[in-house]
């Protein structure tokens, strides 16, 4: 606690918009270099994260597994991931961040290797756990490299990057996916990293290189607080299956739900406790009193939430209310996938001479016009039509990422880059899990809601009901339905027609819901301070 109060106090007033860097250590190789090969390691991370969601019918089944014993392939690697981003900034303190991220690529592309020859579900899980702890570091380590390896002023273009592999990734996952599973086996979505992983250790032994500040830190950094990160495990990994679970399991009627919520609040309120008092911290509290940093921290969450939200959102309309397969519904995803990967280059380029608040203010309003020209759904639309709400939608993600990945070390010192990766990824993958634990509840609840009100306006009484039942009753009746035959098929059918009604009007309020959340931050471009560089003066190693 000494130190972080030290390290406060010898901060300029204003320190809130300074952006200090040493112009004295430059990387040996190009920092494009450097950039495309730790980004290698974190589209394979980031793809893996979505790809698998549509094997999951296929490996259920192959394993002699429920499809809701299988959705714990995904949350088990989801808690074990959300856990480990928080305190990879320490690790990569303590260890190394080319060591530590060299650690986390092999990691990953060994128990990739054993997730695909797993013979049982209860090995897939363990293996998907050490998986998902691998994977937690790579992001954050990617994002202090290109933090340190390109100058403030030059980090748009570097962090534009960054976000084809994060944003492009998870969108392009399903479709991969659901190839792979269609034309070979499920085994094969695992063994795709294999090549990609061993790719990357070659190059990132070669490249990358940890510049001097980080040395002078590890030698200051202290022992690991054990209660803090027991706390921090506990809390994160009990949040995030209430979420996961929560929806499935009717939220609070259920009690593994109500001990997750207990264990997850009684552990958050320890950890702020533990983490105020000892010193040592897991996490530097500290960084939240930056405006700029706490800012950044709430747009990434909801960054996360309203991009994982409609990407769940968007297939699981076309798969459950328009019949779509599983790979065409990946196809609509993927389309605003190549339109990402066209645009955040040129993003990150006139984001060098843009004010990023401003950007990011119009990323909001665009995203948010983007998410309301999805409530225009109906049962009639066409590919094309489908594909056009995530393509314009995504037009405006590029003004919100590229920005909110420079704002964020904005009044933080360049010791602290490694803790502020982990922080903000781990924002982002909170919101992704917020957004999609938010959309299942909404979709259900209002689904009843819509449900009980047409199911009030269909009964026998109803001159509508008599006119549709009569029509589809003579339909059947032509096509040589007896007569009981075609009456309760005649029912089935008008029943039919009114739960897809009230499922798609249950989409409309959920996109609405959205598009409040959205508008509401429009402005908050303008509650940050706009970032003013500085060269830091180079400090003596001890």
């Amino acid at each position: 606690m000494a130190q972080t109060a030290a390290a406060s106090s010898a901060k300029p007033r204003d320190a809130d918009s300074e952006v200090y860097f040493d112009q004295t250590w430059k990387p040996r190789f190009n920092p494009w270099v450097i950039a495309f090969t730790v980004t290698l390691a974190t589209f394979m991370e980031a793809l893996d994260s979505s790809i698998a969601n549509v094997a999951l019918p296929h490996i259920a089944g192959s394993l002699g597994a429920s499809y809701e014993e299988a959705t714990w392939i995904l949350t088990s690697y989801l808690v074990s991931n959300a856990i480990v981003l928080p305190i990879s900034g320490w690790i990569a303190n303590r260890i190394g961040r080319k060591r530590f991220y060299m650690s986390c690529v092999a990691a990953f592309t060994i128990f990739s290797f054993c997730c695909g020859l797993a013979n049982s579900l209860a090995l897939l899980v363990i293996f998907r756990v050490f998986q998902g702890a691998a994977g937690g570091g790579l992001q954050p380590s990617e994002r202090s490299i290109l933090a340190d390896t390109f100058a403030p002023e030059k980090r748009s273009m570097a962090f534009a990057l960054y976000g084809m592999a994060v944003v492009v990734a998870p969108a392009i996952g399903p479709t991969i996916g659901g190839w792979i599973t269609d034309n070979y086996t499920w085994r094969w979505i695992f063994f795709l990293n294999i090549p990609v992983g061993i790719l990357s250790i070659v190059l990132t032994s070669r490249i990358v290189e940890d510049p001097p500040y980080l040395k002078r830190v590890r030698k200051k950094i202290g022992s690991i607080d054990g209660i803090g990160l027991g706390l921090l495990a506990v809390t994160i990994g009990a949040f995030q299956i209430m979420l996961d679970k929560g929806q499935e399991k009717d939220w609070f009627g259920s009690h593994l739900i109500v001990i997750c919520a207990l264990v997850a609040g009684i552990g958050f309120i320890a950890f702020l406790w533990r983490e105020l008092t000892t010193s040592h911290p897991v996490i530097d509290l500290s960084l939240y009193r930056s405006l700029n940093f706490s800012m950044t921290q709430l747009v990434m969450l909801v960054i996360g939430a309203s991009l994982y939200a409609t990407t769940v959102m968007i297939p699981q309309f076309l798969q459950e209310i328009l019949g779509y397969t599983a790979t065409q519904a990946g196809m609509v995803l993927s389309l605003g996938g190549l339109v990402l990967i066209i645009l955040l280059p040129i993003v990150g380029f006139i984001g060098q001479k843009l004010d990023p608040r401003a950007m990011i203010c119009f990323g909001f309003a665009w995203v948010s016009f983007g998410i309301w020209r999805i409530s225009s759904l109906d049962l009639s639309i066409s590919f094309w039509d489908a594909a056009s709400w995530r393509v314009i939608m995504v037009l405006g993600m590029p003004f919100l990422f590229v920005p909110i990945s420079v704002m964020s070390y904005v009044g933080v010192p360049q010791e602290k880059n490694n803790e502020v990766s982990g922080l903000t990824a781990l924002a982002r993958n909170i919101g992704g899990s917020l957004g999609i634990s938010f959309i299942s509840t909404m979709l259900v609840r209002r689904a009843q809601v819509h449900q009980n009100y047409l199911a009030a306006h269909v009964y026998p009484g109803s001159v509508d009901y008599r006119m549709l039942d009569r029509g589809f009753d003579g339909m059947l009746r032509s096509k040589g339905y007896s007569i009981a035959g075609a009456t309760s098929a005649s029912m089935a059918h008008i029943y039919s027609m009114m739960v897809r009604q009230a499922n798609m009007l249950a989409y409309i309020d959920t996109i609405h819901s959205l598009v409040i959340i959205t508008v509401c931050l429009i402005p908050i471009g303008y509650l940050m301070k706009k970032p003013r560089y500085r060269s830091k003066e180079t400090i003596p190693a001890e």
